[in-house]
């Protein structure tokens, strides 16, 4: 005989089924059931475990915010952990917290179970926020059964912490208000069923603090709501500022606004036991263009007539792009020097330009004159992550305890040098936080985000722009641009096959709060200008990629100059338009997912991918 437990605070009801330990929550008359066929789960030394293996026992609770059910568990005379499933009166949110009650071991829990999603309809789909954005219908052919960065929330693979599902009309928004350690397990692996589910790993190898996922129910909703209803999320829980608010504590915000990006570099060292390093092209090991080469070069925008530009220059020091980090100076004497360097700064700084640099402070090069593995990260087990993938050569990950320091010596030397107007801190907002067990500087996850954040922080409080490689939730506060933040297929081959239906998550959230360069290039199949329009972003009037192949650098149609400056001004004025306003809406139009429409607070934006063409409105 099956035993429930139910709980109700206005229209939601919350059931327990404690024999299956089965949740089902009704949300204005829509049922939404655990899956049995995904159990929850934790994992310890000996492997994994069934919740339902475990000693339970369960309780109602009542208190002045809501109302629930308290579970614990424990394993014969040992307690393990509770969970606490309530309904907050105030919101209707149903809050799902797991509470560990001793250090046992656990590895990682994946609870709740996620529900059960099973339809072959398109208007099925569940919402992840990988890249920017994806939607996945229930009916899209293509496997999805693994993210980027294994779904860590907070890095390329997440965005945002929080993923959603839509059935008809009615649909859920799942937010991990505990997101460091946290993860998302998307298997659509064949058409009809879509299961999504989050994971929560230990932090230096223990599970010691409460893990949080609170669902907002909605009777009558599409992505477009439950991304409104995150962006109030992150604005109560003051996350994020706007442009607005970052242009009054650096007023230089408002100079990128309608510009055009250039993304270019000065020398390429590739170190003999890198892995890009060719041992048959010396070629692509090693070159260099000088400062004054590069001036030359970028005085042709002013004469093609573009009047606002930021200038990204990789590779401007000794020994090279992806060298020796954290120390990385002086500026290559090779190519002119530091004062070679001031003399490309003060002739974009004539023309009314924007500089900015490309700088590093996370790989940890063991060329490093400054390199000690004392200060490198180090796990539980007392071993140094490393690899020698990027152009440097080996290397481990530094601390982010560290990185503030050098930023802050670092940047000292080369405004005695060069004026900045920008710099770039490389795989910050992309890559997952690190965790250090060294006992001299341990650091959480958790803790790593505001250390790299007071790296952001520091450049603010100088009067720098500070960008990095993409975005992600924890940066928001004081991020102003990045490098791109793309649609996950626009890092692959363009004929690779797509996951899932490219959506804006993350713009629907975040698009007056960042500056998003987006890339132009154009191949047969689709013209990725058109994104950039349809997501209110700044263009590229030129990118060239340090590591070709690789993070969306393929070869598409050739564009000349001239061309390449005539498409980015049509992005830049309509980003002069929209930079500080929300994107609304977005709306895929006549059943097509290749016609899509964007709204902003002034402007309507449409786009059709497929015939390569756009229109503009006023709202």
């Amino acid at each position: 005989m099956r035993i429930t437990n139910e709980t109700k605070q206005g229209l939601i009801r919350l059931t327990l089924d404690e024999t299956i330990l089965q949740y089902t929550i009704e949300a204005e008359g829509i049922r939404w059931s655990g899956d049995l066929n995904v159990p929850s789960t934790f994992e310890d030394v000996d492997g994994c475990h069934l919740f339902t293996d475990l000693q339970v026992e369960h309780r109602s609770v009542e208190n002045g915010v809501g109302s629930g059910i308290r579970s614990a568990f424990r394993r014969e005379a040992t307690p393990l952990f509770e969970t606490f499933v309530w309904i907050e009166q105030a919101s209707g949110a149903v809050r799902f917290e797991w509470i560990p009650l001793t250090e046992c071991g656990i590895k990682n829990v994946c609870w709740p179970e996620p529900f059960d999603f099973v339809s072959d309809r398109s208007d099925w789909y569940t919402l992840i926020p990988n890249g920017q954005g994806l939607l996945v219908p229930n009916d899209w052919p293509e496997p999805l059964t693994s993210l980027p960065f294994d779904g860590m929330f907070l890095t390329h693979g997440c965005y945002m912490p929080w993923f959603g599902q839509v059935k008809e009309e009615a649909g859920y928004i799942a937010i991990a208000e505990t997101p460091w350690n946290g993860r998302l397990k998307v298997d659509h692996a064949a058409p009809g069923a879509t299961s999504a589910a989050v994971i929560w790993d230990a932090s230096l190898g223990s599970m010691d603090y409460r893990r949080i996922l609170t669902f907002h129910f909605r009777k009558e909703c599409d992505y477009n709501e439950l991304c409104r209803i995150y962006r109030t999320y992150v604005m109560e829980h003051g996350l994020a500022a706007t442009l607005r608010e970052k242009a009054a504590r650096l007023p230089s915000v408002e100079r990128l606004i309608g510009a055009a990006f250039v993304h270019t570099g000065i020398k390429t060292h590739v170190d003999p036991d890198s892995s890009f390093f060719d041992p048959q092209q010396s070629d692509k090991n090693n070159h260099l263009t000088t400062f004054a080469e590069r001036q030359k070069e970028l005085e042709i925008y002013e004469k093609l007539g573009v009047e606002r530009l930021y200038v990204h220059l990789d590779g401007w020091a000794e020994p090279g792009y992806d060298n020796q980090h954290p120390d990385y100076l002086p500026a290559c004497e090779e190519a002119g020097g530091w004062e070679g360097m001031r003399a490309l700064s003060d002739s974009l700084h004539r023309q009314g330009y924007l500089f900015g640099i490309h700088d590093q402070y996370r790989d940890y090069y063991h060329k490093a004159p400054s390199y000690d593995a004392d200060y490198a990260v180090q796990d539980p087990e007392g071993t140094y992550p490393q690899h020698a993938r990027w152009a440097g050569g080996p290397q481990s990950y530094l601390c982010a305890t560290q990185a503030p320091y050098y930023v802050r010596r670092n940047f000292q030397e080369i405004l005695a040098h060069v004026p900045l107007d920008g710099a770039y801190l490389d795989v910050f907002t992309c890559n997952e936080g690190d965790e250090c067990a060294n006992p001299l500087h341990r650091m959480t996850r958790r803790e790593c985000y505001e250390y790299r954040r007071q790296c952001f922080d520091w450049l603010i409080a100088h009067g720098i722009l500070p960008s990095s490689e993409e975005v992600s939730d924890w940066s928001m506060r004081s991020l102003v641009f990045c490098h791109y933040a793309p649609y996950a297929f626009q890092l692959e081959t363009p004929d690779a096959p797509r996951k899932g239906v490219p959506v804006p998550l993350f713009n629907l959230v975040y698009h007056d709060c960042v500056i998003i360069p987006w890339m132009m290039d154009r191949y047969p199949e689709q013209d990725h200008m058109l994104y950039a329009l349809l997501n209110g972003g700044a263009p590229y009037v030129r990118r060239d990629p340090a590591y070709v192949g690789i993070d969306g650098a393929f070869a598409g149609e050739e564009i000349s100059v001239e061309e390449a400056v005539e498409r980015s001004k049509t992005v830049c004025r309509l980003h002069a338009q929209v930079a500080l306003e929300r994107m609304q809406e977005h709306h895929f139009l006549n059943g097509s997912y290749e016609q899509q429409e964007t709204v902003f607070e002034t402007m309507r934006v449409r786009v059709d991918l497929k015939a390569g063409t756009y229109e503009i409105f006023e709202v």
